[in-house]
């Protein structure tokens, strides 16, 4: 299957979270999963680097905007890169292309992945998925964004995404639904 991941570009090789995103590609690329990423630096890298190490195929969604702003290339570790000239683009692609999406922590990029593929699952714009969110950050902008909004956010909504507190549980949710 092809899972997506999503995650900031901040983690850098030998931090906790460069090294929780290199184990989470490993893991998926052994059990013979395809990981699809932004293509670039940090969580991508990691994820990218630990899926190709241990002999997956990673697909690399990129896109121009990124490259003008950022002054970037794709990762060594991207085997077959698919891109677009717009962030638009990419993001679509890489929620459409995937079986299955896990976002790690990030900034507002991140937040925007997980929003759109959200709300694309609600509205029925996409057949549903699932949506896996790492770590307490997201877990706590998430259920503070339900209490203060109370009452906008239905309850089969809140159903559409699922929490797991670290890697390791985010592969065991995707392993145990024979994804």
């Amino acid at each position: 299957m092809k899972i997506t991941i999503f995650g900031g570009a901040t983690p850098q090789a030998n931090g906790t979270s460069y090294e929780d995103a290199f184990r989470l590609g490993k893991r998926l690329a052994e059990a013979g999963h395809t990981v699809l990423t932004g293509g670039y630096i940090g969580t991508m890298e990691a994820v990218s680097r630990g899926a190709a190490e241990a002999g997956g195929h990673v697909i690399g969604v990129t896109c121009q905007e990124i490259e003008t702003w950022r002054n970037v290339k794709p990762n060594a570790w991207v085997l077959e890169e698919i891109r677009f000239p717009t962030l638009h683009e990419r993001l679509l692609a890489l929620i459409d292309a995937c079986d299955a999406a896990i976002a790690l922590p990030g900034g507002i990029g991140t937040l925007v992945e997980i929003a759109l593929m959200w709300n694309r699952m609600i509205i029925d714009a996409i057949p549903r998925r699932p949506l896996i969110l790492v770590g307490e950050g997201w877990k706590k902008t998430i259920e503070t964004f339900y209490q203060t909004q109370d009452g906008y956010i239905s309850e089969s909504s809140r159903q559409v995404i699922m929490f797991a507190a670290d890697v390791d549980q985010a592969f065991e949710i995707i392993h145990q639904r024979n994804l």
